[in-house]
């Protein structure tokens, strides 16, 4: 609790008279949680006795009757897991809707709550009304983001100024051109925003469909790298009725235009049902490319001798940890492959100046400066949150005044002022810990997280059409890989993928442990064997849970909460083994539907058009890096970390997920 204040009344006109009020007396907190700020309002007696409740005159602030929309509040059941207690109170977002002028009686909730008990979160707010009482006090309404307006609260013991103060440590507040009595909020280009943007104005109604399901909360906790789906969470409609638990979500008809996840009806995807991709390969993996092999693939000028062989190295077994600072400078495009030792050295000579010339840029800000730079104000609070709770377990960041926090706080203030338009976005920290945590020098670090968010920066843009692109993608390549299971998910309102999100946006950050993405994002910088090998990922994993999704009858809630809970427990080497083999499968596919080949970037001459029946008639080969599978003869490392021998690679597809 970052603010507290009793004596805040709510003037209801539930008096006896028509010329009075009724004073509710109540308390009001803001309380800080894990992934947002929320405001709570709650009356002193919670069962209120309407025959005790005092009464004012009449004035222009006075507000109509109040109540929470039908079958908006989620029910506490005596089936809910006891561990989803406090992001249920994160979630359960208040909404209101006016009723007519009434002098009834104040009431209670079947429940024991009173009716005026109302919380929202801070990404739910649009602008605050200020005013003065002619009796002295002050007085403020809050408005949210879908127009509705919460009660008028008076502030009969104190002033609503510390409240102010508080709400603006988490929020911008700038006062309205309009009427200065008005505070209007500032929207951050947050993830709680940007997420939005995933739908358009004309499916809020999917919106109220998921409000309807309290296990929505599964996905507030699955998203600790934002609150993007609280932030969706919008106004009520009170003519939907609230499905019992025992049912699943209800919106598959529902569409999200600019994200049309294919469901059986666009062109072309009847072909894919029928084609058969064949037995996935049997894939083994090496082990890490060691400094000798390292140095041996070098000439005497420093420049790598086979740039494609150390590629395919890299893609089979990763990278000992003691080369990672000098190979990660390759593979995330900040040294040039075919550069010497020499020209790298005056690259990071010149890279260093231009870095801290930057950097000197918002050192040099002054106070007063920053005070009429609500942008850099705002970039600098948000960096100031995510970087306290980045990796904080880990050795390099742990502790208080730890100088590698120091570092990613000035690594991602420089980088604002490197790109100030996309400035700063929350699950940025978690792309450049790793980096920094390599490299262990701030300008290298910063450069290699340039070249990274060159290839995440669709990611993070507020339209975020990147995110889009690769669900409709993810989509795409599961229904080929499995039409089955796809129309599984569809049957159960999860065939738009959402529980990928977080996957997707972080690159898998949140999913592995910190040494197993280290391994994993190394891989994936190879480029290798395809494009978007990331998707190819999330079909694997998605594929070995598959069975458990099925046999076990998960429904929409169910599938949120086991996808949620696969978190640190997943076998980074058995997942990239399984990914590798279901590229393998599609790259020898003679029947691939085009779209599944412009999104692997395979080049084949009997690619399948979307539209066609699937006959191929050319027998034409696949153009795939079969020499991805060749010339490697050091030892290799199955699935489940022995040795290669013939009877480990056949257990390799026999293996579960730890």
């Amino acid at each position: 609790v970052v603010y507290e204040q009793e004596g805040v009344f709510i003037h209801s006109s539930c008096g006896k008279n028509d010329d009075q009020d009724s004073l509710i007396a109540g308390i009001l907190r803001v309380i800080e949680k894990e992934n947002e700020v929320v405001v709570d309002w709650r009356p002193l007696d919670e069962t209120l006795d309407t025959s005790n409740i005092l009464c004012a005159g009449k004035d222009s602030s006075s507000v109509v009757e109040w109540t929470q929309t039908p079958k908006e509040k989620c029910s506490r059941g005596a089936d809910r897991p006891s561990s989803y207690e406090a992001e249920w109170d994160m979630v359960t977002t208040v909404s209101f809707k006016k009723k007519p002028h009434s002098n009834g009686d104040a009431t209670t909730h079947a429940n024991g709550e009173s009716r005026w008990s109302f919380l929202f979160s801070l990404a739910d707010l649009k602008s605050i009304k200020q005013n003065k009482e002619g009796m002295g006090w002050s007085y403020l309404v809050f408005c949210l983001k879908d127009d509705v307006k919460l009660p008028a609260l008076h502030f009969h013991h104190g002033d609503s100024k510390p409240l102010i103060k508080c709400l603006e440590k988490h929020v911008a507040l700038n006062e309205s051109p309009h009427d200065e009595r008005v505070l209007l909020v500032k929207t951050q280009k947050s993830l709680s925003q940007s997420f939005e943007n995933l739908f358009d104005e004309s499916s809020y109604g999917l919106l109220q469909k998921w409000k309807k399901d309290p296990y929505i909360v599964t996905m507030g906790k699955f998203s600790r790298v934002t609150n993007y789906i609280v932030g969706s969470l919008r106004s009520s409609d009170p003519s939907n009725q609230r499905r019992p638990p025992s049912e699943m979500a209800d919106f598959p008809n529902d569409t999200i235009s600019g994200l049309k996840i294919n469901q059986q009806e666009e062109p072309g995807f009847e072909v894919i049902t029928r084609i058969d991709l064949g037995k996935q390969p049997e894939v083994s993996r090496r082990e890490p490319v060691s400094p000798e092999e390292w140095a041996k693939n070098m000439d005497s000028e420093g420049r790598i001798l086979d740039v494609d062989y150390i590629k395919r190295l890299i893609f089979k077994g990763g990278l000992c940890h003691t080369l990672r600072k000098e190979a990660w400078k390759f593979l995330l495009g900040y040294f040039p492959w075919n550069s010497s030792k020499e020209e790298r050295a005056n690259l990071q000579k010149r890279k260093t100046d231009e870095y801290f010339r930057m950097k000197l840029q918002w050192k040099s800000v002054s106070e007063e400066q920053e005070k009429r730079n609500s942008r850099l104000r705002d970039y600098r609070s948000l960096i100031e949150k995510d970087v306290n709770r980045t990796d904080r377990t880990n050795k390099f960041y742990e502790g208080e005044d730890n100088p590698g926090l120091i570092l990613l706080h000035d690594i991602l203030m420089t980088y604002c002022m490197y790109d100030f338009d996309l400035g700063y976005v929350q699950g940025m920290s978690d792309l450049l810990s790793p980096v920094l945590y390599v490299m262990e020098n701030e300008v290298d670090a910063f450069w290699c997280f340039v070249s990274y968010m060159d290839q995440m920066h669709q990611n993070f843009e507020e339209q975020m059409q990147g995110m889009k692109t690769q669900l409709i993608q993810l989509s795409h390549l599961l229904r080929l890989l499995d039409s089955g299971f796809c129309s599984y998910l569809e049957s159960q309102d999860s065939g738009y993928l959402y529980f990928c999100f977080r996957w997707l946006l972080i690159r898998f950050k949140r999913e592995f442990s910190f040494q197993d993405i280290l391994r994993l994002w190394e891989v994936m910088w190879t480029e290798l064997p395809c494009q978007n090998f990331h998707l190819l990922l999330c079909c694997a994993i998605l594929e070995s849970e598959k069975q458990q999704i099925m046999d076990k009858h998960y429904g929409f809630n169910e599938i949120l909460k086991h996808i949620n809970e696969l978190s640190m427990k997943i076998d980074v080497e058995y997942i990239l083994c399984k990914a590798e083999a279901i590229s393998m499968q599609m790259m020898n596919c003679k029947e691939l539907p085009q779209t599944i080949s412009e999104i692997l970037g395979i080049e084949n001459s009997s690619i399948t058009p979307d539209s066609d029946t699937g006959e191929d008639e050319s027998g034409a080969e696949l153009s795939c890096p079969t020499s991805l599978y060749q010339s490697i003869s050091t030892p290799v490392i199955a699935a489940n970390g022995t040795r290669d021998g013939t009877q480990q690679m056949a257990e390799t597809q026999s293996l579960t997920p730890a």
